[in-house]
């Protein structure tokens, strides 16, 4: 079938795009940069910025299915960043799949957008949308699944929006580098007493997550108009998790912790300084990347397994062997 694929540079798209051309889908692919990996998949590349309404709807002409894996992630930064990228961005998506007759949409969502920080043990997809924001990522992530999913069924497009959480493996270069680097520069601790259970999502496995769902996308379906969390299928102790990967890395385990209550004060006062000095980067603290580190959030993958088969079929362990192969370790 004919596919776009938008973020196909980025690091889950090109394991889509190449879980796609592996079982010869054509790719178009749309991203903001020139990427070899691409060129040498045999991918059709088209360079575009999300925010480019009228080349964002040339893109989507003669497409049968769009994987939306493209946006912008981060915990610091102004509203007006996410919204134009992350919400905007998904409408001039699904507008170009309204106007070229596209058959299929799936985007590519977060659990954060119903992360109320507090614990969150086993929820599934019923979960609500919290009614305030500590993250301006969440909030225009949940404006664009809503999008997404209150356009199923508008001019014959059929959508759905999947929830990978913390995808993890070889080529990140996000997730992995940014705590290895924390690590190394002595700023990584703990918040809490290390009891906190999360959920992780291996790449190939929430790549293959997308393909099965677009797969099951027809007419009838129960996937059709509707949201669903992915991930391994087993929650992790988060911060012996974390100490995994940092031992593939060859670095130390954490030894330094902050109560709940201090990290949230100091995410407090990063938040004000960095608003205040209209400061670019992310702040190393914020109230709700403390709430993310204190709590547990783990998910009920029921649906998922019952509506498109999903199936987790490289286990946290081998991830980790093949990190470790990434890190040259």
């Amino acid at each position: 079938m004919n596919t776009l694929v938008t973020g196909a540079g980025g690091f889950l798209g090109l394991y889509v795009v190449e879980q796609l051309v592996a079982r010869g889908d054509r790719v178009r692919a749309l991203c903001r940069g020139s990427y070899a990996a691409l060129t040498a998949l045999g991918a059709e590349t088209v360079r575009a910025d999300l925010r480019d309404a009228a080349a964002i709807s040339a893109a989507c002409r003669d497409i049968e299915v769009v994987f939306h894996t493209a946006g912008v992630a981060g915990i610091g930064g102004p509203w007006r960043y996410y919204y134009e990228i992350n919400t905007l961005g998904t409408r001039h998506v699904l507008e170009g799949c309204l106007k070229h007759g596209v058959g299929r949409l799936i985007c590519t969502s977060s659990p954060s957008v119903v992360f109320d920080g507090a614990d969150q043990c086993g929820i599934d997809e019923s979960a609500p949308y919290p009614r305030r924001w500590r993250c301006h990522y969440a909030h225009s992530k949940a404006l664009a699944e809503q999008s997404v999913l209150a356009a199923n069924g508008s001019g014959g497009l059929l959508t759905c929006a999947l929830r990978p959480h913390l995808i993890w493996g070889p080529r990140d270069r996000h997730l992995i580098p940014g705590l290895l680097s924390r690590a190394r520069n002595g700023r990584l601790w703990r918040v809490g007493g290390g009891t906190n259970r999360i959920d992780i999502a291996y790449v190939e496995n929430a790549a293959a997550a997308h393909l099965l769902a677009a797969d099951a996308l027809r007419p009838g379906s129960p996937v059709a108009g509707r949201a669903y969390f992915i991930s391994q299928g087993e929650p992790v102790n988060c911060w012996q998790w974390i100490n995994e990967i940092l031992a593939v890395a060859g670095l130390p385990p954490v030894r330094k912790s902050l109560s709940p209550r201090a990290a949230w004060a100091l995410g407090a006062l990063c938040e004000a300084t960095y608003a205040l000095l209209r400061l670019p980067s992310d702040p190393p603290m914020t109230r709700f990347l403390a709430a993310q580190l204190a709590t547990s959030h783990y998910f009920d993958i029921t649906r998922a397994r019952q509506d498109f088969g999903y199936r987790p079929t490289v286990s946290t362990a081998e991830g980790l062997r093949r990190l470790a192969a990434d890190l040259g370790r």
